[in-house]
């Protein structure tokens, strides 16, 4: 069994089998891209649902992993110079397609192809939709002032054609099933979660809708997508 007594947040989430890798995490549109990656890449994992409240992504035990206090975050007890802590979402898909050789193209322009559009999802889609998200579902909803709502249902729209166009004729946005999709896929997905899907105009983007209803079929998706379990 591998020692893993010097990450702290072992102490909090204690893990059952130490060889295999561990998950720290909850079922958002961030959360999932790792327990997908891990479930299509056949990697042994073992789960640990830490909730978003205070008491578990501000804790001392997960802030000693992840200091920025957000999921998810991994333990990888079988890394390239012995066991590896790493955060970020984005981090991680490239990092477990490396360490598996799967989902990440095999040439080097395919690779560099999708880390950009990995990027596209961390540094557009992602901080753009879960904004739009505060200001359409959760608290930003109920401010009188609409512009902040109007400023992110824009930049939402505008990102949403952009990958409209990227998959026309195409399943999959660097034309192969990748770690791209499992980044952009579940941020799509949120839309309903946040009752967004008209503001947006979802239904007049054919290739999304096809999109996400062909990610949502892949049986690794389906089974991730509530990994770990929501209480």
């Amino acid at each position: 069994m591998a020692d893993l007594s010097a990450f702290p947040i072992t102490q909090k989430w204690t893990p059952q089998n130490t060889d295999v890798l561990q998950l720290f995490s909850f079922p958002t549109p961030n959360g999932v891209k790792a327990s997908i990656a891990l479930e299509e890449m056949g990697i042994p994992y073992e789960a640990h649902l830490v909730t978003l409240s205070d008491a578990d992504v501000k804790s001392p035990e997960f802030l000693s992993l992840n200091p920025n206090n957000k999921i998810p975050a991994i333990i990888d007890p079988n890394g390239p110079d012995g066991p590896l802590g790493l955060f970020e979402s984005g981090a991680i898909l490239i990092y477990l397609a490396e360490k598996s050789g799967k989902l990440m193209g095999k040439t080097a322009a395919e690779k560099a192809k999708t880390i950009q559009w990995v990027m596209f999802q961390m540094g557009g889609l992602g901080p753009m939709l879960g904004q739009m998200g505060f200001f359409v579902k959760f608290a930003g909803s109920e401010w009188e002032d609409k512009r902040p709502q109007q400023r992110y249902v824009a930049e939402g729209k505008r990102l949403l054609a952009v990958l409209e166009q990227e998959l026309e004729g195409k399943d999959w946005i660097t034309g192969e099933y990748s770690i791209a999709d499992i980044a952009i896929a579940p941020w799509l997905n949120a839309l309903e979660f946040y009752g967004a899907k008209e503001m947006v105009g979802w239904d007049d983007h054919p290739n999304l809708v096809a999109y996400v209803a062909r990610f949502k079929a892949r049986p690794a998706v389906a089974k991730a997508m509530n990994i770990p379990p929501r209480p």
